[in-house]
């Protein structure tokens, strides 16, 4: 039987909402093993003079928990 676990992570990118979110998945995949699903919660950026300077997005992070492994 596989458990899934869920984390909520935020991430950035100065460049794009998918960029946020590609950056993100690949930090968290460095220290979360068994990534298997996210969903994007929430995209929301801040604004300098009329561009956006920074973006940012909260993800649900799924994750399978690894049952056998030794403690």
């Amino acid at each position: 039987m596989d458990i899934e676990k869920h984390l909520i992570v935020t991430g950035s990118s100065n460049v794009s909402w998918k960029d946020a979110i590609v950056k993100t998945i690949n930090q968290a995949s460095k220290t979360i093993d068994y990534i298997s699903s996210i969903k994007v919660l929430e995209q929301r950026a801040t604004i300098d003079g009329d561009k956006i300077s920074e973006y940012f997005v909260d993800i649900d992070l799924g994750f399978i928990l690894d049952l056998d492994r030794n403690k």
